[in-house]
């Protein structure tokens, strides 16, 4: 589980806009495309790992696995929705 405290102060790295956790069920669905080897991250690598949850955006179009408790951050890495 995130730090609430940490999840305040996140936002996405490309629009600022501020994220939360994902519903569990998106990141169920998700996962299951990656033990699938069906998902890409926005750098268009097939996404190997799979997530603990995520962070959407607050427009809902774009997600940043958290893995290891760790939020992955970074534009390459997002998964768009």
């Amino acid at each position: 589980m995130l730090d609430p405290e940490l999840l305040e102060i996140l936002a996405c790295p490309e629009t600022k806009e501020s994220v939360g956790l994902a519903p569990p069920d998106l990141v169920k669905a998700l996962n299951e495309r990656i033990r699938a080897r069906a998902l890409r991250n926005r750098a268009g690598a097939v996404v190997e790992e799979e997530m603990e949850t995520g962070l959407l955006r607050a427009d809902g179009k774009r997600l940043y696995p958290v893995r290891d408790g760790i939020p992955i951050m970074l534009v390459e890495e997002a998964i768009e929705l």
